[in-house]
């Protein structure tokens, strides 16, 4: 096995053969048959070992396992302890995901520290495996099943073509000490379950199961290569780029052949997954919209807004008088008074200061409210005006107005309001501008 391993880094990853190197070890069979090659393959390495102190004296037992085995080859190591549960529960999530989100995040931290090129993880081939059969169940696509990347940024995966029965047996004849995780003993993961049962079932019935996996996948590989140069290409077709948004033109994307396909296409990405209801979404009325765990997708008559889930903003900011400059989720806002001003922008009004009483308000709008738009006779709705200005329903979240007492004078980067405005016999003027 060593020759091979020898051959795949000078094949596929000669860069390792000159780098400064992490090799992540957390004292289990496959991280330390990875230490193990990289010592026997001369290349120059380090090792990180994280305590999870998830399982007692057995996590303590692992780190003082991996600090013996560095001390016997006189390998640097540095070693972290982190109250993993504690994060999980802070974090909201699975002790598994905060074990990964903290490991990882040490791991790119130390390495940019010391000075490190690459971080080294032993995941191999059954674990490709493993993945594959998860996002499977999972439905996660073409993207889902191409596979662990063994190149990711920092993150070099070396024994991605070696199978653990292959790593047990060298590891056995080169009478390689390692410790057993006893949670990998038990069926409480969905990939413990598919480990113990599944992929052994797999295996019996086709022997070849892991290098068709290999073969499958390359397939898959270039399959998504493919559909990323086509998706481009659709995306070119059916979506602009408007106040911020993404915006799906639903009409000409429902003369395509399969208008739900390229709708996955272009949104997969943004972890939707209650896909019949996006696809419901192309004959929806306006206002409907669907959540993932980062994006929102609105139907907007004949449109649909992709954006970002937004923040939980203040609603109301005050502004008190003498003070020049006020920030907020609206953006920056600038008075500067004077007796004479040039002519103004969509970015800025000028009004008749009399006409003011500080504090003024910035607020969000309402359903209800109305103003007396410049240049115009009478009173308007907000609503009526942001629709006739044909202003989005995600633009809208985003509307902001200065106000004076429960008088609209600026619906903010819009409109100004008519009862504000300069006359003949002004004497003093504010301009109000957004930065």
């Amino acid at each position: 096995m060593l020759e091979d391993f020898k051959h795949h880094i000078a094949q596929d990853l000669p860069f390792l053969l000159d780098s400064k190197i992490l090799v992540t070890v957390s004292g289990g069979l496959d991280s330390m048959l990875l230490l193990l090659l990289c010592r026997q393959a001369g290349l120059t390495i380090r090792v990180a070992h994280c305590n999870f102190n998830l399982r007692g004296v057995e996590s303590d037992g692992d780190q003082a396992f991996v600090e013996s085995y560095c001390k016997l080859h006189n390998i640097p190591i540095y070693i972290k302890s982190f109250d993993t549960s504690a994060y999980a529960k802070i974090e909201k999530t699975s002790t598994q995901i905060a074990a990964r989100e903290l490991r990882y995040q040490w791991f790119k931290e130390l390495s940019a520290a010391e000075g490190l090129d690459y971080i080294l993880t032993a995941h191999h081939l059954n674990d490709e495996l493993e993945t594959f059969l998860i996002n499977l169940g999972r439905g996660t696509g073409v993207k889902g099943l191409t596979g662990i990347p063994e190149i990711n940024g920092p993150v070099v995966r070396p024994l991605l073509p070696f199978s653990r029965k292959r790593i047990k047996e060298y590891a056995l004849q080169e009478k390689l000490a390692w410790r057993e995780d006893s949670s990998n003993a038990t069926d409480n993961y969905v990939r413990n379950h598919l480990r113990h049962h599944a992929i052994p079932s797999m295996v019996a019935a086709q022997p070849a199961t892991l290098q068709g996996l290999q073969t499958t996948q390359q397939h898959l590989r270039q399959t998504d290569k493919l559909l990323a140069i086509y998706t481009a290409s659709l995306r070119k077709a059916y979506v602009t780029t408007r106040d911020g948004l993404q915006v799906i033109n639903v009409s000409a994307l429902k003369k395509h052949e399969e208008p739900q396909a390229v709708l996955y296409q272009l949104l997969h990405s943004y972890n939707f997954t209650a896909w019949s209801d996006v696809y419901e979404l192309l004959d929806a009325q306006s206002g409907k919209q669907i959540f993932s765990e980062t994006h929102r997708l609105v139907k907007d008559r004949d449109v649909l807004l992709l954006t970002e889930n937004a923040v939980a903003q203040p609603t109301t900011y005050t502004w008190e008088s003498g003070v020049s400059k006020i920030v907020g989720d609206f953006g920056t806002l600038r008075l500067d008074t004077s007796e004479i001003f040039d002519s103004t922008s969509r970015k800025e009004i000028v009004v008749d200061a009399t006409k003011l009483a500080f504090p003024l308000t910035i607020r969000k709008w309402e359903e209800g409210d109305f103003f007396y738009p410049f240049g115009m006779k009478g009173k308007k709705k907000l609503s009526k005006y942001l629709k006739d200005e044909k202003v989005s329903l995600i633009a809208k979240e985003h509307v902001w107005l200065l106000c004076n007492d429960k008088d609209i004078v600026w619906v903010i980067g819009h409109r100004a309001d008519d009862r504000f405005k300069v006359v003949n016999d002004t004497q003093k003027m504010i301009k109000f501008t957004t930065i």
